[in-house]
């Protein structure tokens, strides 16, 4: 049953012609209502998984897509915004899997400055307020040109006040310090180890999604599946 749903994926892929260019190489919707056990993303628990890098947001109970991104990476955004990560969000939010981060940060050292390792700083940071999955957001649909290096201590803050809670002293001298430099560069290590292709790359049971599913919001839940509620 599962090999015949994922050639029909597959197939869908080839017919749309989808892209499958990564951002960097390193070697249902439909139209009913949805009722959702978590009613909006700031109501999704989250914390940090046991080895230090892995940023857990959904039911943890649930089966895991773990994805990995680049904070600078256009195709990350293409993912979050206008891709499959609207279908990921919907299907977190209705209990059917748990979504996993590892942010990668080796765009700084491809193109220079230090925007990615800022963003994933900040991001760390927001995970203390319990806030990463709302300023994850923001920081993608405000996403700067990746070539301009625009993750500035002051970007970022101006950012951050779009996410109600996360300033106050503690996350703003964690931005402006990069409190959490040992978290980005282990982070960074463990998507070197993980062995992805580039970013945007995720993984469900154990299979790579492919670019073409992440690029595509109603193909995404036919390749995962997801957890019965």
């Amino acid at each position: 049953m599962r090999v015949g749903r994922i050639r029909r994926v597959l197939v869908a892929i080839v017919l749309l012609g989808l892209s499958t260019t990564a951002c960097g190489d390193q070697t249902e919707s439909g139209q009913r209502e949805r009722r959702h056990p978590y009613a909006a993303i700031k109501d999704l628990p989250e914390s940090l998984g046991p080895d230090g890098t892995t940023i857990v947001v959904g039911d943890p109970s649930r089966m895991p897509v773990h994805l990995y991104e680049d904070m600078r990476c256009p195709v990350c955004q293409e993912f979050e915004v206008t891709g499959a990560g609207p279908a990921l969000l919907d299907m977190t939010l209705g209990k059917e899997v748990r979504a996993e981060y590892t942010l990668a940060s080796f765009l700084d050292d491809q193109l220079g400055g230090t925007g990615s390792k800022k963003a994933a700083n900040a991001l760390r940071a927001a995970l203390e307020q319990d806030k990463f999955a709302e300023y994850h957001a923001v920081l993608f649909g405000n996403q700067p040109e990746e070539q301009t290096d625009g993750y500035t201590d002051a970007f970022l803050l101006a950012m951050a006040s779009r996410v109600d809670g996360l300033r106050g002293p503690a996350f703003d001298s964690a931005v402006k310090e990069m409190r959490y430099a040992d978290f980005v560069a282990a982070s960074q290590k463990a998507y070197e180890e993980a062995g992805a292709p580039g970013t945007p790359a995720a993984y469900s049971q154990g299979k790579r999604v492919p670019h073409g599913v992440l690029l595509t919001e109603d193909l995404l839940r036919l390749f995962v599946g997801g957890d019965p509620k």
